[in-house]
């Protein structure tokens, strides 16, 4: 009787020890996507006939101007390592001409939206931004679908802009 009572303390201590230990994370292959890096956004937007350029880098943050042929718009990565990439955040933004567009028209476009947020720079612009956080787990078709989503957030504020500017 003692022997097994030892035996399953010892498989008991053997299974604990095992699930103590910390998993390791596999390593990603070279070659495979990783929105967190933006010339990875960059190929992606060419296999949607846009076209990113790097602008400008900053400490933790780079930003792209992107064309497309439905008008151009930039794209800003934060918190990025000290090489502008593993980036914990993207940031698509435009500013639009709209003239005499008020703060409680903002606020009122602002209510009915969920993903993207407007807001009037400095200057009186109307703005629209969407932001999302990346991660090495994220797939090119979900960043697509977050590329939609923009698109879809740039058409309500383009028809909201055209319609308050009236």
């Amino acid at each position: 009787m003692r022997i097994a009572t030892l035996v399953v303390a010892i498989a008991a201590l053997a299974v604990a020890a095992h699930a103590a230990t910390p998993a390791k994370t596999p390593a990603r292959p070279s070659g495979l996507f990783d929105v967190r890096d933006p010339a990875s956004l960059i190929t992606l937007l060419k296999t949607m006939d846009a076209k990113a350029e790097v602008a400008r880098t900053e400490a933790a943050a780079v930003f792209l101007n992107v064309t497309t042929p439905g008008g151009d718009f930039g794209a800003q990565y934060v918190d990025c390592d000290a090489k502008g990439k593993a980036c914990r955040a993207l940031i698509f933004s435009t500013a639009f001409s709209a003239k005499g567009v008020t703060l409680k028209q903002i606020n009122d476009f602002n209510k009915g939206q969920v993903a993207c947020r407007a807001f009037l720079s400095d200057d009186g612009k109307p703005n629209l931004a969407y932001a999302t956080l990346v991660n090495l787990r994220m797939t090119a078709e979900e960043v697509k679908q977050h590329v939609g989503v923009w698109q879809g957030c740039l058409g309500s504020f383009g028809a909201f802009t055209k319609k308050v500017g009236d």
